[in-house]
């Protein structure tokens, strides 16, 4: 009889995915067996030390130079400096995140409770806290996130897809204020997810069928030695497609991303922002360079629409919107397709794709730190039912506080790609990786590149417009005698907003900095 071999697991190259997911096990032991007033001392400097130790752990592993040159754990999850870069970046973004998450008031005392019932009334007399199980459910969406850009193989990606979902679709209904509306977005995002994670697993399946393994590697072997395009992987590409278009918020894919963030709570729609597009991006780069990278004179056209699509779709609706976190909403759809427009810039190797590798990765880099501390601010403007969601409502803030407004005008101005921010130079890379890559490619290509360019610069300008509209609305308009109030902000937020502003106004004063470890990054992404 023959025995079946041991699994090899290099513990010490996975060592920040098991930190994080082990003091996720512990938050949930935590909520067992702690009691209620114990529990938020225990799990916030659980979950900020977890999250603080997996960094450093990354840290020692770009140091030490120990970056694997093959896919750990029998293959299924690559550790390559594409993935430590992205690790590093989404575990300091949830870092920033989970101090927001920390301040008083942004979550229900009883999720389970009606809305406006007594039941409800009487958890907030009660002086609950809001749910501390939120910590220990941060970490899991968290693992996932680190989990899904780093899968080496279908399967595994699904698992970190729905270990990242599933926490997600219920943090999204823990909103104080606007009860209704933040179960509604939990509602939509998990049926939408769902359906979406469905699809995936379902083209998962056909590409399987197609090239006989799930493993990355593999179907980019298969792809090679075909002589013709078989039906069942055109399909499986179109499914897998979906899953992670949906993922990335790309049209037109993208009508669960306005509703969820309006209605989640405001800590949880910075990481959403943040840590989940980082995470979703790394996953298509993945799919789309490792796997099918032999394909790409097939999927590179459809990107193409689709990222157009994107780019238009979010600049002219964010437009027409007046509640805040629904504009930023359409804002991140717009920066999804900027992103798109760099995964368009693929040669096919490695070493060809480095430059358009590290022009995405300081984009997301640059952008995520920055949309969390567009959050912060958002927390901080106050009405009597909540934040104030209404654009009219922050008419003359920046005669009632003129450093708010102003941080916050600085941080939409990256957005909109101005010179002197870290968003100018993100563009500018993204776009010119672009450019470059047309050139390559030749003269054909070399066209559909360039008009895809153009459609980004004049994305980018319809954008520009949208967020000068605030910073006017701020500074040159007469605030309202019952004008929203500015809560006093806690340590933590103020640590948020500080360090967002520092690293939009260094990045972009000094941009070489994080685009030489981005570049150092880009060269080592597995393509067996």
């Amino acid at each position: 009889m023959n025995s079946i071999p041991a699994p090899t697991i290099e513990y010490g190259t996975l060592a920040p995915l098991l930190v994080v997911f082990g003091a996720a096990i512990i938050g949930v032991l935590v909520e067992a067996f702690a009691p209620r007033y114990l529990r938020k001392a225990i799990h916030v400097p659980l979950t900020l030390l977890s999250l603080i130790g997996a960094f450093a752990l990354v840290l020692v592993q770009v140091l030490r130079g120990d970056v694997p040159t093959s896919a750990v754990a029998m293959g299924a999850v690559a550790v390559d400096g594409p993935a430590l870069f992205i690790w590093g970046v989404i575990l300091i973004l949830s870092f920033v995140c989970v101090l927001l998450i920390n301040d008083e008031g942004h979550f229900v005392a009883s999720a389970a409770a009606v809305p406006g019932s007594a039941d409800e009334e009487e958890a907030e007399a009660a002086g609950a806290g809001g749910h501390t199980e939120v910590y220990p459910l941060v970490l899991f969406a968290v693992g996932g996130m680190l989990l899904f850009p780093a899968a080496h193989d279908l399967l595994t990606m699904f698992v970190g897809l729905e270990v990242m979902s599933l926490p997600l679709y219920l943090l999204c209904g823990l909103a104080r204020r606007r009860r209704l509306l933040s179960q509604e977005a939990s509602m939509k995002y998990f049926l939408l997810g769902a359906f979406s994670s469905a699809f995936f697993l379902y083209g998962t399946a056909m590409v399987y069928g197609f090239a006989g393994t799930v493993s990355l590697p593999g179907i980019n072997a298969a792809l090679a030695k075909s002589t013709a395009l078989d039906p069942i992987l055109m399909l499986g590409l179109a499914l897998l497609g979906v899953g992670l278009m949906f993922k990335v918020g790309a049209a037109p894919f993208q009508a669960w991303k306005p509703d969820v963030y309006q209605g989640a709570p405001t800590p949880i729609t910075a990481l959403m922002a943040s840590g989940t597009l980082v995470a979703a991006v790394g996953a298509v780069l993945r799919v789309l360079w490792v796997g099918l990278g032999n394909l790409d004179w097939n999927w590179r056209p459809v990107i193409w629409g689709v990222a157009a699509l994107t780019m238009i779709v979010g600049s002219i609706l964010a437009i027409t919107q007046t509640d805040i976190k629904r504009m930023l909403a359409y804002s991140s759809i717009a920066h999804a397709g900027f992103l798109l427009v760099g995964v368009m810039a693929t040669f096919g190797t490695a070493a060809q794709n480095a430059v358009s590798l590290k022009a995405i990765l300081f984009y997301l880099a640059v952008y995520g730190i920055t949309t969390v501390g567009v959050f912060a601010v958002v927390t901080l403007v106050r009405d009597p039912g909540g934040e104030a969601w209404h654009l009219s409502r922050w008419a003359g803030l920046g005669k009632r506080s003129p450093v708010l407004a102003g941080t916050f005008a600085f941080f939409l101005l990256a957005f909109a790609g101005i010179p002197l921010t870290s968003g100018f130079f993100g563009k500018y890379a993204i776009f010119a990786a672009a450019l470059d890559s047309g050139t390559q490619a030749g003269d054909s290509m070399g066209g559909w590149m360039a008009g895809l360019v153009v459609l980004g610069v004049v994305a980018s300008a319809i954008a520009a417009f949208f967020y000068v509209r605030v910073i006017v609305l701020m500074f040159f308009s007469e605030p309202a005698a019952d004008g929203p109030a500015i809560a006093v902000p806690s340590m933590g937020t103020v640590a948020v907003i500080a360090v967002s502003l520092l690293v939009t106004v260094g990045v972009g004063l000094y941009p070489e900095s994080v685009l030489g470890i981005a570049n150092d990054a880009a060269r080592s992404l597995f393509i067996r």
